[in-house]
């Protein structure tokens, strides 16, 4: 790393943004992080206390070391931007957030890396905005679509409501549990981390669980229309996922006309943290070439 190093904290990167798209007018929270002549935006997934921080950290320095700029964006309705209930397509709701925030800071055009709720929302983005993509790299999510052999829906689907509904620590270590493949990596320290987030915003979390019963489908099935995303595409999944089965992947690469997958064995919904190594040096490459 250069002697930036120090300064790859989430405080000295914390930086807020006011937006207005259309009828959306948020105060949004971002990090900022590095410089370069390509950015490259991070959207988080949608579990309870999820920052781009959280769901990102182990992915940053590789980037801003191989000199791009890297902007973690907290989704309306997370950590630090402002508290929203959703009726709608969140999956829109966030790409629009995020055509308010490239809009504010000056970005024109920028790679998107989507986790989960991340992928939704990347996908939903790239539609709207094509000429404002670069390439994409989706894991875990990307279409709203069921899966053709996982009862919907799924186990771990079922333990981020239960946790929205009641956030204690046998709920968090539940949901984790079945989120990553080995649990044994978790330690208590995170947990408590994560659990902080959550019960610092209780209204993101009331207002989850109002979004829901509003509209059950926050995340629209974009499968009819993947063909008109020419941007090329990564599509990494894990192999053991219990909150969106791989099956939904293939269905990524079947739909979408410039994709490829990787899939990794002994691995669950967090491919980013889980194999944290591997998956930065395979985005690194993609990114390159």
């Amino acid at each position: 790393m250069t002697d930036s190093t120090p300064a790859l904290t989430e405080a000295a990167t914390s930086r807020f943004v006011r937006i207005q798209e259309g009828d959306l007018n948020l105060q949004l929270h971002y990090n900022d992080i590095g410089e370069g002549a390509e950015t490259v935006v991070m959207l988080h997934g949608s579990g309870p206390g999820a920052s781009g921080w959280a769901n990102f950290n182990r992915n940053i320095e590789p980037l801003v070391a191989a000199g791009y700029r890297v902007i973690l964006l907290d989704c309306p309705g997370w950590s630090k931007s402002d508290p929203i209930v959703n009726t709608g397509s969140r999956s829109d709701l966030n790409a629009r957030a995020l055509k308010g925030l490239m809009d504010a800071i000056g970005l024109d055009k920028v790679h998107i890396i989507g986790n989960s709720m991340g992928a939704h929302s990347t996908v939903a983005f790239a539609l709207a905005h094509p000429t404002r993509v670069g390439k994409l790299v989706l894991m875990g999510g990307g279409t709203g679509g069921p899966s053709q052999f996982v009862p919907m829906p799924t186990e771990g689907i079922k333990l981020i409501g239960a946790l929205y509904r009641d956030p204690s620590i046998e709920n968090l270590k539940r949901m984790m549990n079945v989120f990553v493949y080995d649990a044994s990596s978790l330690t208590d320290a995170l947990y408590q981390a994560r659990l902080d987030n959550m019960l610092a915003r209780r209204d993101h979390l009331e207002n989850f669980v109002k979004s829901s019963t509003a509209n059950p489908k926050q995340f629209p099935d974009y499968g009819h229309r993947l063909g008109e995303v020419t941007a090329q595409t990564l599509v990494i999944w894990g192999r053991d996922d219990r909150f969106v089965p791989l099956d939904v992947g293939l269905r990524l690469v079947w739909g979408l006309p410039n994709a490829e997958l990787h899939v990794f064995s002994r691995c669950g919904h967090w491919a980013q943290w889980e194999h944290a190594d591997k998956f930065n040096r395979m985005v690194l490459d993609f990114l390159a070439h």
